[in-house]
């Protein structure tokens, strides 16, 4: 056998003993100061053999590892890392394409082509739109917010991408109170500011008020870019696409939906009601690392309007070929022109599950979902705050009406849980009031395993109560 083949043979036993032992504990041994000390150690002089490297590596990482890619691992809205995504992974790391231009990376960019096709059907998005391969929601937001910016601004005769924003026409950004702060960066870096934007009053659930925008809008003139959401971090909501979108496009506003995770309902019928309307919107970003479970650096910038998110995104030189007819370079869609052949896994999951199994997949996480929260709710002294329409609930602990002692009864409740570790879920702030946010985004959260979520919830509780 070869070095190559051993080291990655090895490489892959060691992942495999990972995932295997997953499903049996949510919480690392080691904290942040613990990991440091299993590396810290000076830049060592000499070269060391492969086979120690990796297993090293392994032996100092583990303890510090959450178990993301396990059944009840509920602390931020992650996906599973399917077991197909990461070996695809494996494969496009091993094969080091650099997912730039056509000519660079044929494979890569013809995967590209064909994932983006399959992304637009499932998600009954338009079939024109481009799609940019990116690291997450959050530059999908950026890329997205870009082409935006770009085009409400070339509607009025200025070329933002030539001349920067100096002396530009002012765009007016309209966003949701309860918008993910991520969507507040992408603002950020494309110099729009992440408070120069004119906020929209919300619902309890976190939806923006239709009557609420309406004012809004007619205090707008010029160009205006609208920023609305498929699932509130939190509690899940869905904004009023149908109400809303024809509102904004009345006044010419771009809109653009941050669907991180709430645009995949738009894969299942029995959760597409919740995004009516949303295929009116003008662009959307969305991650492959949630609920698609491809491994993390996956997320999608769809643009309905190909040429602004070109216009936005390209990167030329004299030394970059240029793509022919039926050719499609994915820089021209991602701010990046050195990056990683994400397509691969996206491809690789598509495949592997098809239509029909991502809808059971959605469907099988919000069952579960609704499954906790109505387990929960049988419980005196736990309360849900929200309707659990899809994957996120908002827990609380402690009597009514909300105060300091339930403030204090909610954290210990969450550091017992956390203390188990049958289970790993974190704290939040809802509405001013310390909450317990679960995220059930896990392709292997079973109804089965929803119960003994509940269960060890319920136990925490009531030792703290006791205690």
């Amino acid at each position: 056998m070869t070095a190559i083949a051993s080291l990655f043979q090895e490489a892959a036993r060691l992942a495999a003993g990972f995932r295997q032992a997953a499903p049996a504990r949510h919480v690392p041994t080691h904290d942040y100061a613990a990991s440091l000390a299993c590396f810290d150690e000076p830049l060592p002089p000499a070269g060391s053999d492969m086979l120690d490297v990796i297993r090293r590596l392994s032996d100092g990482a583990e303890p510090g590892l959450h178990a993301t890619t396990g059944p009840r691992f509920f602390g931020w809205v992650i996906g599973g890392s399917h077991p197909v995504g990461v070996a695809a992974d494996f494969l496009t790391s091993a094969w080091g394409q650099n997912a730039g231009n056509h000519a660079v990376a044929p494979a890569a960019s013809a995967v590209e082509t064909i994932a983006a096709r399959w992304l637009l059907d499932l998600l009954q998005l338009p079939a024109e739109s481009s799609v940019g391969f990116v690291t997450g929601a959050t530059v999908a937001n950026f890329t997205c917010l870009a082409a935006a910016r770009g085009e409400v601004l070339r509607q009025v005769g200025w070329d933002a991408d030539a001349n920067g924003l100096f002396g530009a026409p002012e765009i007016t950004v309209l966003i949701g109170d309860d918008a993910h702060t991520t969507v507040f960066s992408a603002l950020q870096f494309l110099g729009l500011g992440h408070d120069r934007v004119l906020r929209v009053r919300t619902d309890p659930v976190g939806r923006i008020d239709p009557a609420a925008l309406a004012g809004a809008l007619d205090t707008v003139s010029g160009p205006a870019i609208a920023i609305l959401q498929a699932g509130q971090i939190n509690t899940g909501a869905f904004d009023d696409f149908a109400a809303i979108i024809p509102l904004l496009k009345a006044k010419g506003a771009w809109v653009h939906v941050d669907g991180a995770f709430g645009l995949w309902a738009q894969a299942s019928m029995k959760t597409s009601h919740l995004s009516r309307g949303i295929e009116a919107a003008d662009s959307w970003a969305t991650d492959g690392h949630k609920w698609l479970q491809t491994p993390y650096d996956c997320g999608y910038a769809i643009v309905r309007d190909e040429l602004a998110h070109r216009r936005a995104m390209t990167i030329a030189a004299s030394y970059l070929p240029l793509a022919g007819q039926g050719e499609r370079d994915p820089s021209h869609y991602v701010p990046e022109l050195s990056r990683r052949a994400r397509g691969f896994a996206t491809w690789a999951m598509l495949k592997h599950l098809g239509r029909d199994g991502i809808t059971t997949l959605i469907d099988q996480c919000c069952t579960s979902a609704r499954l906790i929260a109505d387990l929960l709710s049988l419980q005196p002294g736990i309360g849900i705050l929200n309707d659990v329409v899809l994957n996120q609930l908002v827990i609380r602990f402690g009597t009514d009406p909300p105060s300091e002692e339930g403030d204090a009864l909610t954290r210990k409740t969450i550091e017992k849980i956390q203390a188990d570790g049958m289970i790993f879920a974190g704290g939040a702030k809802w509405r001013g009031r310390d909450v317990l946010r679960l995220s059930v985004t896990n392709f292997q959260t079973t109804s089965d395993e929803a119960q003994l979520a509940a269960q060890s919830i319920i136990a925490a509780f009531k030792s703290v109560s006791r205690g």
